[in-house]
């Protein structure tokens, strides 16, 4: 298509240069034979005869109202008028292209002579004189279409060729990205796609696909992660029940049916609260994204730390009002989460508070138990990662709590860690405030 229209464009390019040489040269022409016969004129004798002229390819004739040949230059003699008619009165100069069959075209002057000199020399009777001379073969062989066709189609070959070259220096990226593409498979996501320089939209696609690659890349792995971990975690209830049950099958005497469907239905439910937990944690992540909608933090601290009236006391301290966008039930389950971990380790308080810092919202909940080590405080985070003494304290729990505060907390752009405090352990939540939002993450929460 492109070698179509450039051909097209430079044909008539070409055409119009061919009729622009053509016009130049018939005036060169055209003016150099009304010299030649201008000066022919000046030079007639007594007898209205002029001397022949010194150029012989020089074409004069004149003629009389007849359009007799009186006299010729040597290159004319011999020939019929180069023109015809004479010019008349009213336009005594004419420019004309003669083309006879056989012959090369000649381009004609055609000059009438003044009335003083035709009653001098003639009597009155007009006369004319014919100043020719023959196109050059550059243009009566056709050499000039030839030249200009010729350039027309090299130039078309070199354009279709620069924009070959050119296409391909630009689509070669996207071949590349193609080639690799081909090549990531649900097997092995850690390849990327080669990201070339600059920044117009294949660099961008590119960057972008990398980016998709590295968030499909994180996501299987975590899911590979929390599979190989929800198997561990319910294969030793499961394994410990068939245990059970089949020795209760094997030694009916022995066994007591009653104690045996009680441990079963513990299993049960230590099976169910993981299962539920797993469902818990795989929702955040992999739920659609929800609109936000504005919610107090101040106001949903005190609601959870009122509910908390088993256990350890919960004192909340709101020092500012803080409003986020984000999701209220998963909040909630947040700061329950959080609020249920501090009672189970505290010795006498839990406090929470809510303030901002920046253009963050700050939420920590402490206690005053003994604290976390630093080296586990990543660890506690971990689905199903339960340390010595969470064990001890709550024997029924799964490990998935924090995991799912922690997943929570990505999904509203914040962080939850486990930061240094004088005493007990300091769980801190960072939230953007509605402000400080990103105009294309404001909308929805990321799943």
């Amino acid at each position: 298509m492109s070698a179509v229209l450039s051909l097209m464009v430079l044909t008539v390019i070409g055409v119009g240069l061919d009729l622009a040489a053509r016009n130049r040269i018939h005036s060169h022409l055209f003016i150099d034979a009304q010299r030649v016969a201008t000066d022919w004129i000046a030079s007639m004798g007594p007898d209205g005869i002029p001397p022949p002229p010194a150029a012989p390819e020089n074409l004069v004739q004149l003629v009389d109202s007849r359009n007799r040949v009186i006299t010729a230059s040597r290159g004319a003699t011999g020939r019929p008028p180069l023109t015809s008619p004479m010019p008349g009165d009213q336009d005594r100069l004419q420019y004309r292209i003669e083309c006879r069959d056989g012959e090369r075209c000649v381009v004609v002057t055609a000059v009438r002579v003044l009335p003083v000199q035709s009653r001098l020399f003639w009597n009155g009777e007009p006369h004319a004189v014919y100043s020719g001379r023959a196109e050059p073969a550059l243009l009566a062989t056709r050499r000039l279409e030839l030249f200009i066709a010729i350039g027309v189609l090299l130039m078309t070959a070199g354009w279709t060729w620069a924009s070959w070259r050119s296409a391909g220096r630009t689509l070669r990226p996207v071949r590349d990205i193609r080639e690799k593409v081909e090549e990531i498979t649900v097997c092995d996501l850690s390849l990327r796609v080669p990201q070339p320089r600059g920044r117009d939209e294949i660099a961008e696609l590119a960057r972008a696909s990398n980016d998709l690659l590295e968030r499909l890349d994180s996501s299987v792995r975590q899911q590979r992660h929390f599979a190989s971990m929800v198997s561990h975690e319910l294969r030793t209830p499961l394994a410990g029940l068939r245990t059970q049950l089949e020795e209760a099958l094997l030694y009916r005497d022995d066994t007591d049916p009653y104690e045996t469907l009680r441990t079963a239905v513990r299993t049960t439910e230590r099976c169910q609260a993981i299962i539920n937990e797993m469902l818990a944690v795989a929702r955040v992540r992999t739920a659609a994204a929800a609109e936000p909608e504005p919610v107090d933090l101040g106001a949903l601290a005190r609601e959870e730390a009122a509910a908390r009236t088993d256990g350890v006391p919960v004192r909340a301290e709101i020092r500012d009002d803080v409003t986020i966008l984000g999701n209220r039930v998963q909040l909630c389950g947040v700061l329950t989460n959080l609020l249920v971990n501090a009672q189970r380790h505290a010795h006498s308080e839990v406090e929470v508070s809510v303030e901002r810092a920046g253009d963050e919202a700050v939420v920590t909940v402490l206690d005053d138990g003994d604290g976390i080590a630093p080296e586990d405080r990543e660890r506690v985070f971990e689905p199903f990662v339960r340390l010595k003494d969470g064990r001890r304290r709550d024997p029924k729990g799964t490990g998935l709590g924090l995991a799912l505060c922690r997943v929570t907390a990505d999904a509203h752009h914040g962080t939850l860690r486990v930061e240094d405090s004088p005493r007990g352990a300091r769980f801190v939540l960072r939230l953007p405030l509605s402000a400080a939002v990103p105009a294309a993450e404001g909308r929805r929460l990321s799943c």
